[in-house]
């Protein structure tokens, strides 16, 4: 997959970082001293970690090179590094691995989450917001125009171009057994969106990106207008004349034993 386009990622910033503020203030934590910000993108969310923790070392990890440097030049005085999340090890144990809209891009989250909650001090937090929107028309959409004769070649199997998550209940599952504390919850954000091609660009900085990539310049925008005229049907126009974008998302706050 191409590199991630932060310019493209910030023009629903406020949208994007509302989920993250509301993680944030689920985790039980006064003055953590080391503090991981996993998926850091763009640094909106490590932002309100500077914010909060001011006397914490933060450290954002991402393996988009571009998003790394829009992040640095966001937050100067933030430490952020190069890493893959599937195989990242801290350099010593941080009270708080926070994970905001990032882990839905990792597989194999039976050993993933509790290896991440495996690396947290005594007394420490795993906290994760993740997009749980496959179901949503946006997301039943790209598969089913991927599947399409025209792109199904290049883009392959459209089923695993993102991880499938568990249950709310198999999180719960995966951390209860050994945490002091789990808080699980979903929220199905409506946000209204002027246009269906203003829902078609919301999703290209994100879950479309990887069906796009794949393909030629001239089928992608084949694909894009299939896709929008998609959208437009399942999307009708409400009482203002905006359409109403469903977003589901899962959060996860764990705490580990002190």
């Amino acid at each position: 997959m191409l590199d991630w386009n932060p310019a493209l990622y910030r023009r629903y910033e406020d949208e994007r970082t509302r989920p993250a503020i509301e993680l944030l203030a689920r985790v039980p934590l006064e003055a953590p001293r080391r503090v991981v910000d996993l998926g850091c993108g763009p640094g909106n969310s490590t932002e309100l970690l500077a914010a909060r923790f001011p006397g914490a070392d933060i450290v954002g990890i991402d393996n988009s090179r571009a998003m790394l440097e829009s992040a640095r030049k966001r937050l100067p005085a933030v430490r952020f590094e190069f890493d893959d999340i599937h195989d990242w090890e801290p350099e010593s144990a941080p009270d708080l691995i926070y994970a905001n809209a990032a882990l839905q891009w990792v597989p194999d989250h039976e050993t993933l989450i509790p290896r991440l909650f495996d690396k947290l001090q005594p007394g420490g937090v795993l906290a994760i917001q993740m997009p749980d929107n496959r179901a949503e028309p946006t997301h039943r959409l790209m598969r089913e125009v991927a599947a399409e004769a025209a792109f199904s070649a290049a883009i392959g199997d459209a089923d695993k171009l993102r991880t499938e998550l568990l249950s709310i209940d198999g999180y719960y599952d995966l951390l209860a057994g050994n945490a002091a504390t789990v808080d699980v919850w979903r929220t199905a954000y409506q946000h209204p969106m002027a246009s269906a091609a203003a829902i078609v660009e919301w999703v290209r900085g994100t879950g479309l990106k990887p069906f796009v990539d794949r393909l030629a310049p001239g089928l992608q925008q084949d694909f894009l207008a299939e896709y929008e005229r998609r959208v437009d049907a399942a999307y009708p126009s409400r009482a203002d004349g905006r359409r109403l974008l469903a977003f589901p998302r899962m959060f996860i706050v764990a705490g580990r034993k002190a």
